[in-house]
């Protein structure tokens, strides 16, 4: 049997102006490139999910390019929000019927035999992830949904704990959004962004990664680390999610694969 494959980019941070530098880097110039190493590697994919941070400051011109550039895949898109995002920018320009009144902007693709849930854990005005009571019920019925069914979830903010400085801005109670996961015997991989480093770790069971994403990447800051979280150029990343009967196995494949140092003048 074929595995399900599918794509997760994350933290594209595009601008306001086409060239324009965000931390100094072009983020259109890096998210075009992704779509040409994923249309030219990865034709045979399923989908694209995109887990948040589309926008570095939410402007509806983001959006307008965003929705352009991704046309260019040859494959269904589908989009979640980050906290850079602006909710009501995004639906402007993608439309309003994305916006759930409870699950606000997630979605389910049920595909390969699995149920792939994209997750809202934005909410405005906050940097770190939360997800409301409606965002709650709504993922523990789409679970319940699935029973017999392998589950693996996308979505920006990561719950559990990395040993990172990121971990101050992770999703809010973590502990009542691994108990609805639980509720479900199969969540078979549960996959973030947000904190622009590839990381791997098992927690209350459940596997876990985040990926790079698209914008510059940081160094592993955990304890015993000297100085200051590092930031770099690149490079710039995508997820290969491979999901098959007895497990999942996620790659992660340079789209730049420039690695430069970041002037510390860029990051306030």
């Amino acid at each position: 049997m074929m595995p399900l494959k599918f794509i997760v980019l994350s933290d594209l941070h595009l601008g306001a102006a086409v060239g324009g530098a965000v931390n100094g880097l072009d983020t259109t110039a890096r998210l075009a490139e992704a779509v040409k190493v994923i249309n030219r590697d990865h034709a045979d994919a399923a989908l694209v999910l995109v887990a948040g941070d589309l926008a570095d400051q939410g402007e509806p011109g983001a959006y307008l390019r965003l929705q352009d550039l991704l046309s260019a895949l040859t494959m269904p898109v589908h989009l979640t929000l980050g906290n850079h995002d602006d909710r009501a920018a995004f639906l402007s320009v993608f439309g309003a019927d994305l916006d759930d009144p409870r699950g606000r902007v997630s979605r389910v693709v049920d595909q390969g035999g699995y149920r792939v849930i994209l997750l809202d854990t934005s909410e405005p005005g906050l940097i770190g992830g939360h997800l409301c009571q409606g965002r709650r019920d709504w993922l523990a019925a789409r679970l319940a949904e699935a029973r017999g069914k392998p589950v693996i979830i996308v979505q920006h903010h990561h719950a559990n704990p990395l040993w990172v400085p990121v971990d101050k801005i992770n999703l809010a109670d973590p502990e009542a959004y691994v108990a609805i996961l639980k509720q479900h015997d199969d969540v078979r991989h549960v996959i973030a962004g947000h904190v622009h480093m590839p990381t791997s770790s098992v927690w209350r069971g459940i596997p876990m990664s985040t990926l790079s994403g698209s914008h510059y990447a940081v160094s592993p800051h955990v304890p015993g680390v000297p100085g200051q979280q590092r930031h770099f150029e690149g490079p710039a990343q995508f997820a290969i999610v491979l999901g098959f009967e007895d497990g999942v196995t996620v790659h992660f494949q340079d789209h730049s694969e420039r690695h430069l140092t970041l002037a510390s003048g860029l990051f306030h």
